[in-house]
């Protein structure tokens, strides 16, 4: 074990769950509820942006927050159960904190939800921060110190550049390897699986350079 605590973040949606088949639910629900037709299929494509920006595709601007407030209510009788822990996701988590470290969520999502999704699944965060989305989640990974930052889209990888952290992205969501590279991640996994073994090297070359 390490002697010196380090802080990883990680991205929720597509990185630690994969929210698809219970995100789709709540879309189908606010559709039938509104009238409003929403592709749900869709929609769950392009996860990682602050919901509000996804509604822009179906309602008008004036409605978008009562529907916002409104799929965020419904959301946990809808998205919750259905929500599965991405391959590999208590693993990565746990591998931080056997390495003495702390493993903490900064997500886009509703933060209530988000925290909901992690107790239902059994993923053990240090602390849940959210409600930031890209570049504006350096703010959460400055506050605690974090030195990597683990997601799925190239708002990711500039939220971990903005805070000075060093981008470990893993393309298991919208965004493919290439894009991920291209957008400026430091290091690229096909998914956490490969998490712990990554950080155990990670963790090796901090101390014989610290």
């Amino acid at each position: 074990m390490t002697t010196h605590t380090f802080t990883v973040g990680f991205d929720l949606d597509m990185t630690l769950i994969d929210s698809r088949p219970g995100i789709k639910a709540a879309y189908q629900a606010l559709s039938a509820e509104t009238g409003t037709y929403i592709d749900a299929d869709l929609a769950v494509t392009r996860l990682g942006p602050p919901l509000e920006e996804e509604l822009r595709n179906w309602f008008p601007e004036d409605r978008i927050q009562e529907t916002g407030d409104r799929y965020r209510e419904i959301y946990t009788t809808y998205a919750i159960e259905p929500t599965l822990a991405m391959p590999g996701a208590r693993e990565a988590v746990a591998a931080v904190h056997a390495h003495g470290g702390r493993a903490i969520v900064v997500t886009a999502k509703h933060e209530p939800n988000a925290k909901l999704h992690l107790a239902h699944l059994g993923i053990g965060a240090d602390a849940v921060i959210g409600w930031l989305w890209a570049e504006a989640k350096a703010e959460a990974l400055r506050e605690h110190d974090a030195a990597v930052y683990v997601g799925d889209h190239t708002g990711d990888v500039r939220g971990a550049r903005t805070a000075g952290a060093l981008s470990v992205a893993v393309a298991t969501g919208p965004c493919d390897a290439a894009e991920l590279r291209a957008a400026g991640a430091d290091v690229v996994l096909g998914g956490l699986d490969a998490f712990p073994a990554w950080l155990d090297a990670y963790v090796a070359r901090s101390a014989a350079a610290g």
